[in-house]
């Protein structure tokens, strides 16, 4: 949760031209942008160093830059995007993280995986099979981690309604707790952590990230909000209507290292 440096890329002029599996309108631009800053100022205010992308509008989606790359303590491994479309977002970051981090490995076709499916539990990995992350590609990223330690496990997400990646509907926020929503909570995987379960109205909400002692939350989402700062957790509430339009969340907008 100790995290020092973000990767950003605003959203290009053309964000709405960008891929979603939801009918919630078209989102506004010009309010895309001004969340997407106070999202960066949000992470500023934290204590992180915010390293900013330039916007591609050959690549709509390319705001969403969690997708690209999956990062531990020593090594980036760049991810294969599971819709063709995204897949030349991948060199622009590659070229931002190899700054940071020693050459990592590549998720290779037959796998697809996008970054939003992988959730990162402190040694644990957790893995979601998807329609961008197949079983391939989970697998490959199973055996990259394995031989760096880590444990794996994979939750299929396939049958899930309602959530486009696992981090759509599960977060680690450190202290051994998960958020998560009803339809994973019972998941084998997800056995040994405290759950904080997200009432179905509010399932959105579970997409949330801790940075050091704050958790970054989507405002509007009131009971879910309280339980955590019943436990203690302080939260930087944040305006996600633009993203949520284009199937995006608050882990999404980053990379976090």
């Amino acid at each position: 949760m100790r995290l020092f440096h973000a990767i950003v890329c605003p959203p290009a002029h053309n964000f709405a031209e960008g891929l979603t599996t939801v009918d919630l309108g078209v989102p506004d631009y010009t309010c895309a942008l001004a969340a997407h800053e106070q999202y960066c100022q949000a992470l500023r205010e934290c204590g992180v160093l915010v390293e900013y992308l330039d916007a591609d509008p050959t690549y709509p989606d390319s705001t969403f830059v969690e997708d690209t790359a999956i990062l531990t303590g020593n090594m980036a491994i760049f991810a294969n995007p599971g819709a063709p479309s995204r897949a030349g977002e991948v060199a622009a970051v590659a070229d931002a993280l190899n700054s940071w981090f020693r050459s990592g490995d590549r998720i290779d076709d037959p796998g697809t995986l996008d970054g939003g499916d992988i959730c990162d539990a402190d040694a644990h990995f957790l893995i979601g099979v998807s329609a961008r992350t197949n079983e391939a590609g989970a697998a490959q990223l199973s055996e990259i981690l394995a031989r760096q330690g880590y444990r794996c496990d994979c939750i299929d997400i396939r049958s899930t309604p309602g959530i486009l990646h696992l981090k759509s509907g599960i977060a680690y926020i450190g202290d051994n707790r998960m958020v998560v929503i009803d339809a994973l909570a019972d998941h084998p995987a997800l056995a040994s952590y405290e759950l904080i379960r997200v009432d179905p109205e509010e399932a959105y909400a579970a997409n949330c990230v801790r940075i050091k002692d704050r958790v970054l939350f989507p405002a509007g989402y009131p009971r879910l909000a309280a339980r955590l700062r019943g436990l203690g957790y302080t939260l930087v509430e944040l305006d996600m209507t633009e993203f949520q339009k284009m199937d995006g969340g608050l882990s999404c907008l980053s990379l976090r290292f």
